[in-house]
Order: C-alpha cells, then structure tokens, then sequence
C-alpha cells in the first residue's frame, strides 16, 4: 500500500495524460534526444534510455555516471513491462517491502521510480528511463520530457 498517495493520485493522472498517438523509431530517438538536452543543459549525471518495444533506440550516458545507471535501467524497464505502469507507482503502490512480498527478484526489477511507460491506444509500446539522481526527480524529468514532447506534436 502507498506511503504516500497523493503522490500514487498524481502518477496516475500524469501518465493518463502521456498518451502517444504512435510511437516509431524517430519518434524514440527524439524523444532520447530531447530528455538527453534537458540533462546536459542542467549538467545532470545520468544515463537516459528510450526503447520501442524490446529494442534499445536510444542511449546515453553523461559524465559522473556509471554502468550501475545502466543496470538500474534494465531493471526499472522490466518493472515497466511487468506491471504497466511507472516504476514510481509499482514502488509506491508495492510499498517499502512490496517486492518480496511479491516474489520479485531485485536482480531482474527494480522498485525505483524513472522509467515511464509509453503507450498507444492503451498499449504498452516502450519506455523512457532516466537512471542517476533520486527516482522521484528520474521519474520527473522523463515527464517533463514526454510532456514537452507530445505537445510538440499537438
């Protein structure tokens, strides 16, 4: 159960909003590419993954960051396809001890907010993560990102 559940409401109200009307490999690199801008611009230490499906389109990673970032992501992505929904709302809807409780080897997922679903029609068709600074402010600046982005296309 949640600790905090205004913050589960507003997930869940942000990634209702975060829609896409499809989702291509262009559309997974310039989505890369823009939450990857945002980063360098404010000298952020992450690594930024973009995935259509199972395929990796787009990775970076910046100085101060390492290859745990990058295992940090393979797990967050794997909460994502398990689940459905953020890596923020499965930790905090799972709570503190919510993976043992639900049998989830932490060598395969992670309960650590940052990668965000990307859906069409309601389906699951990739994800975008960002690994390096607290998982709430991972989570946030995917948003912020996948925000920016489907208003772009508007």
């Amino acid at each position: 159960m949640s600790d905090d559940p205004a913050l589960l409401e507003e997930i869940e109200r942000q990634e209702a909003g975060l829609e896409f009307p499809s989702f291509g490999h262009d559309d997974a690199r310039r989505l890369g590419e823009l939450i990857a801008g945002l980063a360098d611009a404010r000298r952020l230490a992450v690594a930024v993954d973009v995935r259509r499906g199972e395929q990796q389109v787009f990775h970076a990673a910046f100085a101060g960051t390492t290859a745990d970032n990058d295992s940090w992501i393979v797990r967050k992505n794997a909460t994502v396809r398990r689940f459905e929904e953020s890596s923020l709302a499965v930790r905090l809807r799972l709570g503190e001890r919510g993976a043992e409780r639900r049998g989830l080897d932490a060598a395969v997922y992670a309960l650590a907010g940052g990668c965000v679903p990307v859906k069409v029609d309601g389906m699951l068709v990739g994800t975008a993560s960002v690994s390096g600074l607290p998982d709430t402010e991972d989570h946030a600046l995917v948003v912020e990102a996948m925000t920016a982005f489907l208003q772009r296309r508007a």
